[in-house]
Parts: C-alpha cells; sequence; structure tokens
C-alpha cells in the first residue's frame, strides 16, 4: 500500500490496483471531496460486519437486500476516543427466527473487529528516497 498526497487536505491510498480517496471536512480545512480516513476507519468495521452477515445469508439462500446494519458510536470525551461502537443489524420481518443469533456471530466474524480485540504493533519510520532503494 503507497499513501500519496494531493492538494489541500487529501491523502490517498493505492492498494491492489484501487486508489482509496480521502479528505478532511470543510470545518477542518478540506474541501469534503472524500471520506476523511478516521470515517473510512469506522465505515470499514460495519461494512466488514456487512460483508460476514451477506456472505451467511446467500449461503442459505436468504434475501439480504433489506437487511440493514445501522452503526453508532458513544465518544469517550475522558480519552477523546470513541468509546464504544454499536452494530444493530436490522432485519426483514420474514427473517427465519432460528437464524437471529446465527447472522449476529457471522457479523462477529468480521476480521477488522478481531484486529480491533487484538491490535497488531504498528511502527513508523521516516527514510529517505536513497535509503528506499538501497
Amino acid at each position: 500500500m503507497e499513501i500519496y498526497f494531493e492538494e489541500g487536505k487529501k491523502v490517498n491510498a493505492s492498494y491492489n490496483g484501487n486508489v482509496i480517496k480521502t479528505d478532511q471536512p470543510i470545518e477542518a480545512g478540506g474541501s469534503g471531496s472524500a471520506p476523511a480516513p478516521f470515517d473510512l476507519f469506522l465505515a470499514s468495521i460495519g461494512t466488514c460486519a456487512g460483508i460476514y452477515v451477506k456472505s451467511f445469508c446467500s449461503q442459505r439462500g436468504i434475501p439480504a437486500d433489506n437487511i440493514r446494519i445501522v452503526q453508532s458510536m458513544q465518544y469517550d470525551f475522558e480519552k477523546s476516543l470513541v468509546g464504544k461502537i454499536k452494530l444493530d443489524i436490522i432485519l426483514p420481518e420474514d427473517f427465519p427466527e432460528k437464524y437471529k443469533s446465527a447472522v449476529i456471530n457471522a457479523a462477529n466474524l468480521c476480521a477488522v473487529k478481531k484486529h480491533l480485540l487484538d491490535p497488531p504493533e504498528i511502527s513508523v519510520e521516516a527514510k529517505t528516497l536513497n535509503e528506499v532503494m538501497d
């Protein structure tokens, strides 16, 4: 993955042939042209759970078109961080009752959530272009 900069507050990532664009909101000095990096982080939690829920339904022939996941965050003002994230899986009335707990289990398989529960070590170094080429 390579991170590169554009004008203003735009910072993008190039990965596996895709470009993931970010920007800051207008009130933070950006142009609001793309989600902020932290917004993508939060969205990755719900969308990751969504992949597992959708796959679970697909494997059982259950339509997932009317399933929604509503994600809410509670901010911890003491730590100045999000302190709690809640995912509510909104199921249609005809969703099979016998699969309700299983669909929760599927959402809990999310790889993003697993990484948050057992976070990787993150190191940061600075190198010149010559050092990278060596």
